[in-house]
């Protein structure tokens, strides 16, 4: 079975505009400000994609592009500018940001109540605590994979391979929520081949194209590939061997078409989950 990412993030974005239509005539509609540094080709196509997901589902939307040079103080003081700003629901920063830039510090910066990337450490924290807050979007679109296809995580090992803030922690941090067995494996993990192989469901998040072979696997396994990485011919692979990870899995994703739309996706919900927080309105 594929999980085709697509669908369900048009199934989810069709929800929220209907939602959104029915938003209170008296109160402003949710709005997203994004920040772009520098001129990465790839960042502006994230961005703009963002921008243009915003506007189909009814959710104001605004970049602001500086400069390759901007410097720390700046990017803080812009950052400070929107979190004080009324009209400015969630705040994006999109990475990665040029090499002069601590991103760590300049995502400190970031009202909690506003960081719809959910990397803020107060809302790290949160989720790791258990408590509501908002949480990452690239796990959260993890986990609505698995819940479209009414997967019971309860007592299930999941290896996740990859131990970065802004996947691999997090969703182990979701999955142990849903009581399942929870592995991480990164570049220091010994015999990752055998780890993979107990495993009922793996979700790569690595960055490393075709680095889980669909040979490791165990049969029927669920498979959640993050990664997104070009090869030598131009096209886009995952951090799974795809073609033989398919025979072996009982669902995958593709790539693309499979996690990329639901993280998009997950940060329109985040938006408006903030704005209604931020106004008092049930959630």
């Amino acid at each position: 079975m594929l999980l085709q990412g697509r669908a369900l993030a048009k199934k989810i974005r069709m929800q929220l505009k209907a939602d959104l239509l029915a938003w209170p005539e008296e109160l402003r509609r949710p709005g997203l400000d994004v920040i772009l540094v520098g001129d990465d080709p790839a960042s502006e196509v994230y961005v703009k994609s963002k921008g243009k997901a915003c506007e189909r589902a009814g959710i104001r939307s605004n970049i602001h592009i500086l400069p390759e040079s901007t410097t720390q103080e700046a990017l803080h003081a812009k950052l400070q500018a929107l979190n004080e700003d009324d009209l400015v629901d969630g705040i994006l920063l999109q990475l990665p940001l040029p090499g002069h830039l601590d991103s760590d510090l300049a995502i400190q910066m970031i009202d909690p109540a506003k960081d719809v990337d959910g990397l803020h450490p107060t809302n790290l924290g949160r989720l790791f605590a258990g408590l509501p807050a908002l949480y990452p979007c690239t796990p959260l679109g993890c986990m609505s994979l698995l819940e479209s296809i009414d997967y019971d995580l309860k007592g299930k090992k999941a290896v996740v391979v990859g131990r970065s803030i802004l996947v691999g922690r997090p969703v182990a941090a979701m999955l142990l929520k849903k009581n399942a067995t929870v592995t991480i494996c990164h570049s220091h993990t010994e015999n990752l081949p055998d780890v993979i192989a107990q495993a009922d469901v793996v979700i790569a998040a690595v960055g490393k194209a075709e680095l889980v072979k669909g040979e490791w696997l165990k049969e029927g396994a669920v498979v959640i590939d993050v990664g997104i990485n070009r090869i030598e011919d131009g096209s886009l692979v995952g951090d799974v061997e795809f073609a033989t990870a398919q025979e072996r899995a009982s669902a995958i994703t593709p790539v693309p078409g499979g996690v990329g739309p639901m993280t998009i996706a997950q940060l329109l919900l985040n938006t408006v989950l903030a704005a209604k927080r931020r106004r008092n309105l049930s959630v």
